[in-house]
């Protein structure tokens, strides 16, 4: 694609996002999400790649599907991940009563008291239902500020959108890119400080290869060693949408640091045992798992890439 032609492709895109964010939110809620279901549903029916891709990553995730199954999956895979879009773009409207209302932890004492000990922790999270409703739950309800990371997109306007989006919902997001993003986490924890990430891809040199519903994926380090070198608690965490306004959540048991080996074997073995756990809540809530990219090794194509 040509310079001209990418730029206005992403100049389109950003307008779109802006319109979304502008627009959306000030619809009536019964038309929104009937807007949004019937979004969901036409571009399931256009089996456009991402839908395939979709189909294809959860074949794996439900092993023996048939073509029917996995269909049945991939359109409510696809209103799923329409519904995440309609909270994010309404999440600024929405009160801390709303918020509050709109999700039930499971298990949260195992955040809370690891904050209460002040030794700083880390929540690891897959594209799993919406993170970001759990992230601004965690500012208005917890009352707990954290930081984050976002990649940075392109145009420039775009991410710039979603880091003015996330700092509004009470976040600290820091550009995605050199070792800045990771000193200044590894700061935030050592003061007792909440740091989370979205953890189930990382197809860089850097992604730490795992067991993957029986096949070779690359996760990111990150977690692992921030919990390494700051002390810190690694908290799983999981969502997803159960038919109702409300999403579910539950934080796993934390991932211990190996008390034997070297980091780079301490890494691999707390990653995989944050790759355990996401496939718990995967295979739980197929639907529910918003992975329109390839992830597998076996899935890219021979340069290591994913288009």
């Amino acid at each position: 694609m040509s310079g001209t032609a990418s730029d206005l492709r992403g100049r389109l895109t950003d307008g779109l996002y802006g319109l979304g964010w502008g627009a959306v939110k000030k619809l009536p809620e019964p038309a929104a999400a009937a807007l949004f279901r019937t979004l969901a549903d036409q571009v399931w029916k256009r089996r456009g790649k991402s839908v395939l891709r979709l189909e294809s990553n959860l074949a794996r995730v439900v092993p023996g599907a048939d073509a029917a199954r996995l269909a049945e999956l991939s359109k409510a895979g696809m209103r799923s991940y329409m519904r995440y879009w309609l909270e994010s773009f309404r999440l600024p409207t929405w009160s801390p009563e709303r918020i509050k209302a709109s999700i039930d932890v499971r298990d949260v004492h195992r955040l809370t008291e690891g904050l209460e000990a002040g030794r700083g922790v880390v929540v690891a999270l897959p594209h799993l239902g919406n993170w970001d409703l759990a992230g601004a739950w965690v500012t208005t309800d917890l009352k707990v500020p954290f930081t984050t990371v976002a990649e940075r997109l392109k145009p420039e306007t775009l991410y710039d959108r979603f880091v003015a989006y996330r700092q509004g919902l009470g976040m600290e997001v820091l550009p995605h890119s050199g070792g800045a993003a990771f000193g200044t986490l590894a700061r935030r924890l050592r003061a007792g400080g909440l740091v989370c990430l979205v953890a189930d891809r990382d197809l860089s040199a850097s992604g730490v290869e795992v067991d993957f519903f029986g096949d070779t994926a690359r996760m990111p380090a990150g977690p692992a060693l921030l919990a390494q070198q700051t002390g810190a608690l690694l908290l799983p965490v999981t969502l997803w949408y159960d038919g109702t306004p409300v999403m579910g959540a539950r934080v796993h048991p934390p991932v211990g640091v190996p008390e034997t080996g070297t980091r780079t074997e301490k890494t691999s073995s707390m990653t995989q045992a944050l790759a355990d756990a996401f496939a718990a809540g995967i295979a739980e809530h197929p639907e529910d798992w918003h992975m329109l990219q390839r992830l597998w090794i076996s899935d890219l194509d021979p340069q290591g890439e994913a288009p």
